[in-house]
């Protein structure tokens, strides 16, 4: 027969135990939901580039994206610039950075005078060094 003092240290080790159930399922239905908006996180322009035979350029620094998509909008990074602005814009960032490189992103469907038309503002800016994006051709 146990005493009730007996029954009080059995209730009181049993009570010491945690339950890691819960808390993984809690765990694992987090993971499931970054793991689905991660990648929803991620912002960009959508430009289809042209494919080109080339090898991939390495940088130390980080290049400042002129895009020009499908419909003439010009972007600088990930800022959309009205026309008149976009002189005034690369002309501050050559300020901020002027031995930088900037890297021009246009849509294949965008006509070459419109894309030399933008390299030709970036020089004006004062950029010396101007590259082009492009997408890797596939081998067959």
């Amino acid at each position: 027969m146990q005493t009730s003092d007996t029954r009080r240290q059995t209730s009181r080790r049993q009570m010491s135990q945690i339950n890691v159930t819960p808390l993984v399922d809690v765990m694992l239905v987090l993971l499931i939901i970054f793991m689905i908006s991660a990648p929803m996180m991620q912002e960009g322009i959508d430009v289809r580039l042209p494919r080109v035979a080339a090898s991939a350029v390495t940088r130390e620094e980080e290049p400042l994206v002129v895009t020009i998509t499908a419909n003439g909008t010009v972007y600088i990074g990930s800022r959309r610039m009205m026309q008149t602005g976009v002189k005034t814009a690369l002309e501050k960032a050559h300020k901020a950075n002027p031995g930088g490189t900037v890297l021009l992103k246009a849509d294949e469907t965008v006509p070459y005078g419109r894309v030399m038309e933008a390299m030709s503002t970036v020089r004006k800016a004062g950029f010396e060094k101007i590259g082009m994006l492009t997408e890797p051709v596939e081998e067959r």
